[in-house]
């Protein structure tokens, strides 16, 4: 597929980031997808979405290891907005395959075997996730870690062929509350003990004061974080 990233860039520059989202999906109608892992910055945009009533699919990814609370996230978000959100989930084969070789925590033995699990319960699911879909929406900041700062609002996403758009890249963090508490948008409760990314069970801790807030995220690892969903 041949983008225009810098014709689209000048499109939407200067609009809102509903107005953004609505000008895509006149351009590529029923191919806007947006992921959603329940964190503040996801539910910031499933609100701007489901409130302007957007041509756009929301989906999430069950890797079958998440909290409690975020299980019970989806199931509040769902009904409060009245709206159902696409679960995709990790082939059982392949994941009974990859339990048999190495066992239930493998991914805690190093980066190669954990980056294996991410790819079974994530990436692989997103690949089919986004098959039929032109657009991929993500509540990636730039602030969230080094590697996030290399990204653009608006760019080409080679590996899932998709035009991967940003909208909150620049947000702060105090954005991006301020904007949860004035809407009353449904949150995580975790986030209240000290979890900010909140990922799998096994593998996200909370973080302590002046933790970096990727630090609970494979905690055991010293410079690993991000899954493979989003590679500079």
């Amino acid at each position: 597929m041949t983008v225009d990233l810098r014709k689209l860039e000048s499109e939407i520059f200067g609009l809102s980031i509903e107005q953004s989202i609505k000008f895509l999906t006149t351009q590529f109608p029923h191919q806007v997808k947006c992921s959603s892992a329940f964190g503040q910055e996801d539910q910031v945009l499933l609100d701007l979405i489901y409130r302007s009533n957007l041509d756009v699919e929301i989906f999430t990814l069950d890797t079958g290891r998440l909290f409690p609370e975020t299980y019970a996230l989806i199931d509040e978000t769902s009904a409060r907005y009245n709206r159902h959100i696409k679960t995709y989930f990790p082939s059982p084969e392949k994941l009974e395959s990859l339990v048999s070789k190495k066992g239930f925590f493998s991914f805690y033995n190093s980066v190669e075997d954990r980056k294996d699990c991410c790819y079974l319960r994530k990436v692989a699911p997103l690949k089919r996730a986004l098959k039929d879909a032109k657009v991929w929406i993500t509540g990636l900041r730039a602030s969230q870690s080094d590697s996030r700062q290399k990204f653009n609002q608006l760019e080409w996403d080679e590996s899932n062929q998709v035009i991967k758009y940003n909208p909150l890249l620049n947000w702060t963090y105090d954005q991006i509350t301020e904007y949860l508490q004035i809407n009353d948008v449904p949150s995580n409760s975790l986030h209240d003990q000290g979890f900010i990314s909140i990922g799998c069970q096994p593998c996200t801790r909370a973080i302590k004061t002046g933790e970096d807030p990727r630090a609970g995220r494979w905690w055991w690892e010293t410079s690993q974080k991000e899954c493979g969903l989003h590679s500079a």
